[in-house]
């Protein structure tokens, strides 16, 4: 779960390309808390479909800590639906980091640790 502001480097060791994110989508499924908008202005927000954006509008919408815009199943085969357009806080985890590991974990996959 990346927070605003937390740029994890990829943990020691850890081989992001062994990380697909596309089977894997756990850190989009991790947190009703995440992801919140924090860095985005108004411009980046406005592109983003009314219906993927929480009632309070202070991130995106989830169900349950799933994240509204991913598609598919976790740790077989997922999309974001919005990916050109998603948060920055989306564009902040990167695969392998701390946060990316975490969310496997939480979900039973895999951590090559």
């Amino acid at each position: 779960m990346a927070v605003a502001g937390d740029f994890s480097s990829p943990q020691e060791g850890a081989d992001p390309v062994a990380f697909d994110c596309q089977t894997c989508g756990a850190c989009c499924a991790y947190s009703s808390r995440w992801p919140r908008f924090s860095t985005e202005d108004d411009a980046q927000l406005d592109l983003i479909p009314q219906k993927y954006v929480a009632a309070d509008e202070a991130g995106m919408r989830c169900d349950g800590a799933r994240c509204s815009a991913l598609c598919g199943e976790v740790g077989k085969s997922t999309a974001c639906g919005i990916y050109d357009i998603r948060p920055d806080v989306c564009r902040a985890c990167m695969p392998g980091d701390d946060d990316c590991l975490m969310a496997r974990r939480a979900h039973g996959l895999p951590t090559l640790e």
